[in-house]
C-alpha cells in the first residue's frame, strides 16, 4: 500500500512558478512509475507528465512540455512538480499517483493523493 499526499497548491500570478510536493509512505515507492494529472472544472482528468522509477525517463504532455519538470527523490519518498510559466488554463487540482507502467491513462495508476489546487490568475 503506498499512501499519496500532494502539498504546494496555490494561487500565482500567469508567468509565475510552483513546485508541487507529493510525499508518499510505505517502503516500496521507489518501485513505482509516479504520475501528475490534473482536472480542472468541468473537465475530465488529464495527464501531465509521468517519471519512471529511478527517475532517468520522463515523458510530458504536449501542453505542459518545456514549462513542467518531473523529478523524484527517492530516498524521501518525494515526487515533484516544478510548474513554470503558468498560463490561467493551467488552473486545476493536480494529482500524484503511482503505478506500474509508464501510462497517460489514469487507469494505469493504483494508488492517488487527493490533489492540490493550482490557481493562475490572468
Amino acid at each position: 500500500q503506498v499512501q499519496l499526499v500532494e502539498s504546494g497548491g496555490g494561487l500565482v500570478q500567469a508567468g509565475g512558478s510552483l513546485r508541487l510536493s507529493c510525499a508518499a509512505s510505505g517502503r516500496t515507492f521507489s518501485s513505482y512509475t509516479m504520475g501528475w494529472f490534473r482536472q480542472a472544472p468541468g473537465k475530465e482528468r488529464e495527464f501531465v507528465g509521468v517519471i519512471s522509477w529511478s527517475g532517468t525517463w520522463t515523458s510530458y504532455a504536449d501542453y505542459v512540455k518545456g514549462r513542467f519538470t518531473i523529478s523524484r527523490d527517492n530516498a524521501k519518498n518525494t515526487v515533484y512538480l516544478q510548474l513554470s510559466t503558468l498560463k490561467p488554463e493551467d488552473t486545476a487540482v493536480y494529482f500524484c499517483a503511482a503505478g506500474g507502467s509508464y501510462s497517460r491513462d489514469s487507469r494505469g495508476y493504483v494508488y492517488w493523493g487527493q490533489g492540490t489546487q493550482v490557481t493562475v490568475s490572468s
